[in-house]
């Protein structure tokens, strides 16, 4: 695997390589087992958005594979400052063994990888998160034992997480729902894609989305970059929140997962948000596990 630019570009058996390799280096943590598959090796992680898991666990994960992170910010990047994309691709790539970028434009990701020469991750865009759901699909393979079968279900806003999340899990064999207000769907291309390749819904309807659900996913009404439309976005999806009352029409042991932060009492309930809590955490963790099999498979060799 060269990079990992979105979920689409990967195969099924790729994604489950990358799972297979993340419960391998979660064991051989949690067991004290040396995993130094990248000694010496330098990431370079950009950052144009903020973040508290994707800084942390990127961090975290170099040291845990023997290697070492650079946070760089825009202001810390001539990119802030008008320099071409390109050009820094190829200067950065003079220096790391890998670039993560956490940015808006999935043209950004996808120019890094083409004028550079080092593997690129994408850390998060607004068009895709493919890091997040990768750690979301290992957790419900952690609770379930497969992932083949059973149905997801997202409820929200038609994003990045959306987005991936219909391709990550048609890949895996999940039926896939999403309920969202007209307006807020995902993307065409991406629906298309779901309803030819597997089996898809796209509904305004919040009980028929979630009925019979092993899964379930919310996220925020407004993300990173929309703060001045929470007002009205308050307004429009004011009925799309994940509650008791739903998530009494999904199966009984469904799951919940959220990929944080959480604003209770807005697309979740508290209730439900603690009643979850151990699930939704455990998918926060699995984003240092499913990222450090990602950077092995980049930017080394388990061997």
């Amino acid at each position: 695997m060269k990079h990992l630019l979105k979920l689409s570009d990967l195969t099924p058996a790729e994604i489950e390589e990358i799972l297979n390799l993340a419960d391998q280096l979660k064991y051989d943590q949690q067991h004290g087992i040396d995993h130094r598959y990248l000694k010496g090796k330098t990431l370079g992680m950009i950052f144009q958005k903020s973040s508290t898991r994707t800084r942390v666990s990127f961090e975290t994960g170099m040291y845990h594979l023997g290697g070492q992170a650079l946070f760089l910010s825009s202001r810390d990047l001539q990119i802030g400052r008008g320099e071409p994309v390109e050009d820094t691709a190829r200067v950065l790539s003079r220096y790391l063994d890998g670039i993560m970028i956490r940015t808006f434009a999935q043209s950004e990701v996808e120019d890094l990888a083409k004028y550079g020469s080092i593997p690129i991750i994408n850390g998060l865009t607004d068009y895709c998160h493919p890091c997040q759901v990768l750690a979301d699909l290992m957790t419900i393979r952690e609770h379930k034992g497969e992932l083949k079968g059973l149905k997801m279900t997202f409820v929200g806003d038609g994003n990045n997480m959306a987005n991936s999340l219909i391709v990550g899990g048609i890949k895996s064999g999940m039926e896939v729902a999403v309920a969202c207000p007209a307006g807020y769907k995902p993307d065409a291309g991406i629906m298309k894609w779901a309803a030819e390749n597997g089996t898809f819904t796209c509904t305004e309807d919040i009980a028929a989305a979630v009925k019979d659900s092993d899964v379930v996913f919310t996220d925020v009404w407004a993300s990173m970059g929309q703060e001045e439309e929470k007002a009205e976005r308050e307004k429009v999806f004011k009925e799309y929140q994940v509650n008791e009352e739903f998530m009494s029409l999904a199966h009984k042991d469904a799951m919940v997962q959220h990929c944080l932060p959480a604003h209770r009492g807005e697309e979740i309930t508290a209730e439900t948000f603690e009643k979850h809590a151990a699930e939704i955490f455990d998918e926060a963790e699995n984003r240092l596990h499913a990222q450090k099999a990602v950077l092995v498979l980049t930017m080394g060799s388990k061997n």
